[in-house]
């Protein structure tokens, strides 16, 4: 007599799963007659709203602030801050709170949702994801507030604080501005709300894993690990380049009727929520063609592992750089200072550079088949989808459910992650590793 044993199901559809249930959820609480001012929303275009907010994208059929109730917009900031600190957080919040303990399978599963490698002090890390979260995001609705409560009075004001403090830190990118404002433009000359704003979607975009290692080593740059120091620096060297040139691009065309100070923070601004927040201070199709193009590559990139934010990541392509580099000097591996990166991470990142870039290529490809736009405007659409920035040429709101559906299947699969979901449908082959076939040379370039 045999006896079945009782398997587990894997960490990667434990989180992919995960995402599936809270936007399903999402969906149900907004087709409701109360979530919508005209007391009805069509199944694909809430589905298409809880998917957006989940996965932190910020892509909406309809104007956030006129469409939902007040229920409708509150569903939406809860999927927006599930999404932004993730599911498997929540998940271990829950656990915390009744004192369950963390079994391996629970731990594996939190530190693969965040991007880390250590199985040690989960708990510590889940507070203080929590506490940072909580700290980040009070602070910014305070400065917020400054000046939201003086546009829109006491109450109305300190709520649009809040929403778009949780919005910005969780880089999902809804505004409750409304279309005839255009998301914050009428603060693109405001210091306070544009530096706000970035440094939100900065710090919530580096990754938890980063923020305690900051935290454990009180600050100190010496005492930091390795990827800290290396994400940090990629971050800000990105940041910066990307200011500069979107300066030298849209100096005499996005940002022609600027001052010097608004320019600048306009170029500011567009190279932070282009790293997948979603809000917008100059309109995108004013921009210059480079302009267009650089905002393309940065929605491509996103931010960082384990944080808010979506993209191939800055590890990845960070990795990506200095693997070519590498192979161009002939060098068989990849150096950094005085440490150096295993090959096989540069086959994954490889890897999900080709895979991020095929879906878009089969996504724009088929969208443009089915809508009668421009492959300019599609493609943007697409790669802020995928990417779960949530930036658009105002494009959504007209599409048809087909095209509709392929952008929910995007998002879903940036925020997820694309490695993730094809290890979840994927099933491991134990005869892989013992079998080794033949070598044959490839000429390549």
């Amino acid at each position: 007599m045999q006896l079945k044993t009782k398997k587990k199901m894997s960490i990667w559809r434990y989180l992919t799963l995960g995402y599936l249930i809270v936007i399903l959820t999402g969906s149900i609480l907004l087709v409701m007659p109360f979530a919508a001012r005209e007391g009805h929303t069509s199944y694909i275009d809430a589905l298409f709203t809880a998917t957006s907010a989940a996965c932190v994208t910020g892509l909406v059929p309809f104007d956030t602030v006129t469409h939902w109730t007040l229920f409708g917009q509150i569903v939406i900031l809860m999927l927006i801050q599930l999404g932004g600190i993730g599911f498997t957080t929540f998940v271990s919040i829950l656990f915390i709170m009744v004192k369950r303990g963390f079994g391996l399978y629970e731990r594996s599963a939190v530190i693969k949702s965040l991007g880390s490698n250590s199985l040690k002090g989960v708990k510590t890390l889940v507070k203080q994801i929590v506490i940072g979260t909580i700290i980040f995001e009070v602070i910014g609705a305070g400065l917020l507030s400054i000046r939201f409560v003086g546009d829109f009075g006491p109450l109305k004001g300190v709520y649009y604080a809040v929403f778009h403090a949780v919005s910005a830190f969780c880089n999902a990118g809804f505004d409750l501005m409304g279309t005839a404002q255009g998301s914050l433009s009428r603060y693109v000359s405001d210091p306070l709300v544009v530096i706000t704003v970035c440094s939100l979607i900065f710090i919530g975009g580096l990754g938890f894993c980063v923020w305690g290692d900051i935290f454990n080593c009180k600050g100190n740059p010496k005492k930091f690990q390795f990827y800290t120091k290396f994400i940090l620096f990629c971050s800000i060297i990105l940041l910066a380049v990307s200011t500069g040139l979107f300066l030298v691009f849209d100096w005499n065309v996005g940002y022609a009727d600027m001052g010097w100070g608004g320019k600048f923070l306009g170029a500011l601004f567009d190279a932070t929520t282009a790293r997948t927040a979603g809000f917008f201070t100059v309109d995108y199709t004013k921009m210059s063609e480079s302009g267009y193009l650089l905002t393309i590559i940065l929605m491509f990139i996103g931010g960082c592992s384990g944080s808010t934010a979506g993209g191939i990541k800055v590890g990845t392509f960070a990795v990506m750089i200095m693997g070519m580099l590498a192979a161009l000097r002939g060098k068989q591996d990849i150096d950094l200072g005085k440490r150096r990166v295993d090959m096989s991470q540069l086959h994954q990142a490889l890897a999900v550079f080709t895979a991020y870039l095929t879906i878009i290529l089969v996504a724009v490809m088929t969208i443009c088949a089915i809508e009668p736009y421009s492959f300019k405007q599609v493609l943007f659409e697409t790669v802020s989808a995928l990417g779960t920035v949530g930036l658009s040429l105002s494009l959504t709101p007209s599409l048809s459910i087909a095209s509709k559906v392929i952008l929910i299947l995007l998002m879903y699969a940036g925020r997820a992650g694309v490695l993730t979901i094809a290890l979840a449908l994927g099933r491991k082959n134990k005869s892989e590793a013992q079998i080794k076939r033949p070598v044959e040379m490839i000429f390549i370039g």
